[in-house]
């Protein structure tokens, strides 16, 4: 005989677990924060890149209207300190508080240190504030992955990606938001160790070319960041002008001379 009590409380049981941030389910898994990064798979993508000079983000413009009005800043890229860059996929409401948060503490640690604050250590720093939100109750988990670029004297150069759950990891090559898996894959195939900057920009290009939705690149559709050293030793953040992003498109061939004309 049928027990309709059984099935209902089986029913009851997997929408409980649905619905509460802070329970795992019999499997052993946090669906909320499953939930969280399937909303990073809807954003634009973005990539990084670690080369032995620097680090180059590459991320996609999603235009989701062409009645917005342009925006004048940087969507994707954001500047944390002197030494630190992020790129940024999924809800932009929730990383500008991440962000935020990341500058409050390089800030303090700079004024109580009087020295910049070592990458891992604020990605470590961020990362324990997003875990928090997947362990209390009434919270829920940020829908937001990072790549963190930045440079201290203890590592140089290092690339960090980061997603809701507060698991963070380095890396040489990494992708995050829409088609990632694709990318990744193709990062995989054609990392090199030894990659200069200029390289790891024609990489970023080709691999969003072939992952992205849009069937040709533009520079309107693009943002692209590095963290370098300068001439005079110092740690520099720059965003490439689109007119500078074009030239690169060009001189890589991802995009032909004439149909950025037309």
């Amino acid at each position: 005989m049928y027990n309709f009590k059984d099935s209902w409380s089986e029913v009851d049981m997997s929408r409980r677990y649905d619905s509460r941030t802070t329970i795992f389910s019999p499997e052993g898994r946090l669906y909320q924060v499953e939930y969280a990064m399937e909303a990073i798979g809807n954003a634009g993508s973005a990539i990084g890149i670690l080369s032995k000079d620097g680090v180059v983000l590459v991320g996609e413009k999603k235009v989701t209207s062409k009645l917005l009005q342009t925006s004048t800043s940087t969507e994707k890229m954001y500047k944390i300190d002197d030494h630190v860059a992020c790129a940024v996929a999924g809800i932009m409401s929730d990383a500008n508080i991440l962000i935020n948060t990341a500058r409050v503490q390089a800030q303090r640690y700079t004024y109580a240190y009087q020295e910049p604050m070592p990458v891992e250590q604020l990605v470590q720093s961020l990362c324990d504030t997003k875990q928090g939100y997947t362990q209390f109750g009434g919270l829920r988990p940020f829908g937001v992955s990072f790549l963190f670029a930045g440079w201290d004297k203890n590592f140089g150069f290092q690339l960090y990606m980061s997603d809701p759950s507060g698991n963070y990891g380095g890396w040489k090559a990494a992708a995050i938001g829409a088609n990632n898996q694709a990318a990744q894959s193709m990062l995989k195939q054609d990392y090199k160790d030894d990659i200069t900057r200029e390289e790891a920009v024609q990489l970023a290009l080709k691999v969003l070319s072939k992952t992205m939705d849009s069937t040709s690149l533009t520079s309107d559709k693009l943002e692209l960041a590095e963290v370098f050293s300068s001439p005079s030793g110092n740690v520099k953040y720059q965003v490439c002008s689109p007119e500078t992003l074009t030239k690169l498109l060009v001189k890589f061939g991802v995009t032909q001379p004439a149909a950025e004309a037309t």
